[in-house]
C-alpha cells in the first residue's frame, strides 16, 4: 500500500506535512564498516544513456518522541527565587535558540561528534512566501557551493542562513566525483534547520546518485538485474565517481535524510524535478503519488527495486530533440501542474551538444556557461551547469527574466 505524503526529514508511514525543526531531530550514528569492491570481474553494469551517470538493514526508524515531561516540582519556599520555566513547547510555540538539532559532524571533529547548528537572529520574516532560488546538481563541490550562496545573499561570511523568509530548493546530486559530498548534505541539512528557524525554507529532491549512494552502502556487491546481464551498486557508483572518503563518513542520519527526499515539487508555477524524463508519470497521476510511491519502494530495502528506480531516474534528454521534446515536457506539465519544468541532471554542455567537439573549438565548452538553458518552446529550464566539468554551479532566482 502506498505510504501517505511525507514531508523532508519525516518518520515512516503517513504524516502530515509540517515545516518544523522536529522533523530534523535525528539521531547521530556510526557507519558501519565499509569494505570497497568494484563488482564481479567480467560483468559490465549498464548505467544508462549518456555519459555513466547512471537502504541498509531494515526500514528507516520513526524520529524519536520527545520525552515526557517531568512531574512538577515541589512549591518554592517564600524567600527562594522563582524556578525556570519547564522545557515544554507551549501551543502556536515559535522555534528558538533551543529548538535547533544536533544534525552531524563538522568537517574537522572525529567520527561521531556533532556539531550545533546556530541560532541567527533576523528580523522578522515578512508576511507571505519570499523568493524562490533553485540549485543545480552540486556533485560534492561544497566550496563553489558556498560561493555561490553567498553571491545570492542567502548565506553569511560564515555559511549561515541570511535570506529570512526566502525559499530554497536543491533540485539533488549532492555526492560523487567532487571532494566533499557529505559535507555538502550536512550543509544543506543545516540550512534546512536555520532558514526553518528564520521563516523561510531550504528543501532538496531526490537525484539519481542519491539512490546511487543509497544502494552502493545497502547492497554493495549484491547482483542486482539490469538490461545488460548482471551489476551491482558498488560497482555503479564506482564507476560514476563515487568517493571513499564519502562512503568512509557515511552515517546513518545522511542514509535515511536522502530517503525520505521527494522526487517532484510544484513551486510558482515551476515543476522541480532532477531528471529531464518522463520516467516520473510510471509513479503516480500526481506529484503527492509519485513521492509516496517512490518512498514506500524504497523502505522494501530490495536490491532490484532500488536498481529499477535508479535506472530510470539516469535516463536523460527527453526535452531536447525540437520536434518531440515540447511534447514531453507538456505530457509531464499536464499531469503535475505547472507551466515550465525545472530540472538539473544533464549538463547544459551536453544538451548544447558543446562538449566533445571534433574541431576543438573551445569557445563553446562548458566554461561558456553562465546561467540556465531555457529550451523546449520554452518550456524547460535546465540547471546543471557543469561544474564536474570546470562550468559554473548555478543558483538562480524564479521567475527568469528571459
Amino acid at each position: 500500500m502506498v505510504e501517505g505524503s511525507m514531508t523532508q526529514g519525516a518518520g515512516q508511514g503517513p504524516a502530515m506535512r509540517t515545516d518544523t525543526l522536529r522533523d530534523f531531530r535525528v539521531p547521530v550514528t556510526e557507519p558501519a564498516p565499509y569494505t570497497a569492491s568494484v563488482g564481479v570481474p567480467g560483468e559490465a553494469p549498464v548505467y544508462g544513456e549518456y555519459p555513466a551517470y547512471y537502504e541498509e538493514g531494515a526500514p528507516v526508524p520513526p524520529r524519536p518522541a520527545y520525552a515526557p515531561e517531568a512531574a512538577p516540582p515541589p512549591a518554592p519556599r517564600p524567600d527562594t527565587p522563582p524556578a525556570a520555566a519547564p522545557d515544554q513547547d507551549p501551543d502556536g510555540y515559535t522555534p528558538t535558540q533551543r529548538d535547533l538539532p544536533v544534525i552531524g559532524r563538522g568537517a574537522a571533529e572525529g567520527p561521531g561528534d556533532t556539531v550545533q547548528v546556530q541560532y541567527v537572529p533576523q528580523d522578522p520574516a515578512a508576511t507571505g512566501p519570499g523568493p524562490l532560488y533553485v540549485v543545480g546538481d552540486v556533485h560534492g563541490y561544497l566550496d563553489e557551493l558556498l560561493t555561490e550562496l553567498r553571491a545570492q545573499g542567502l548565506i553569511d561570511a560564515d555559511g549561515h542562513w541570511s535570506a529570512g523568509n526566502a525559499r530554497l530548493w536543491f533540485l539533488g546530486d549532492f555526492t560523487d566525483r567532487g571532494p566533499d559530498g557529505i559535507g555538502v548534505i550536512d550543509l544543506v541539512m543545516r540550512l534546512s534547520a536555520e532558514a526553518a528557524a528564520a521563516g523561510g525554507y531550504c528543501k532538496a529532491l531526490m537525484g539519481n546518485h542519491e539512490l546511487l549512494l543509497i544502494g552502493a552502502k545497502r547492497f554493495g556487491d549484491t547482483p542486482v538485474v539490469s538490461g545488460a546481464g548482471t551489476a551491482t551498486f558498488q560497482a555503479a557508483w564506482l564507476l560514476n565517481g563515487g568517493q571513499r572518503a564519502d562512503m568512509e563518513r557515511l552515517q546513518d542520519v545522511h542514509l535515511q535524510w536522502m530517503s525520505r527526499l521527494d522526487a517532484a515539487t510544484l513551486e510558482d508555477g515551476h515543476l522541480l524535478l532532477h531528471s529531464d524524463t518522463t520516467a516520473y508519470l510510471d509513479y503516480g497521476d500526481s506529484i503527492e503519488d509519485v513521492n509516496d510511491t517512490i518512498h514506500e519502494l524504497l523502505t522494501r530495502n530490495d536490491a532490484d527495486i532500488t536498481w529499477d528506480l535508479f535506472r530510470k531516474f539516469t535516463k536523460r534528454f527527453a526535452f531536447r530533440d525540437e520536434e518531440t521534446g515540447p511534447q514531453a515536457v507538456r505530457e509531464l506539465l499536464g499531469t503535475y501542474g505547472g507551466g515550465r519544468v525545472v530540472h538539473g541532471h544533464s549538463p547544459i554542455p551536453y544538451l548544447l551538444g558543446e562538449v566533445g567537439t571534433e574541431d576543438g573549438d573551445d569557445s563553446h565548452g562548458p566554461e561558456a556557461v553562465d546561467g540556465p538553458h531555457v529550451y523546449a518552446d520554452g518550456l524547460a529550464i535546465a540547471m546543471d551547469g557543469g561544474v564536474t566539468m570546470a562550468g559554473k554551479l548555478l543558483v538562480v532566482q524564479l521567475p527568469l527574466n528571459d
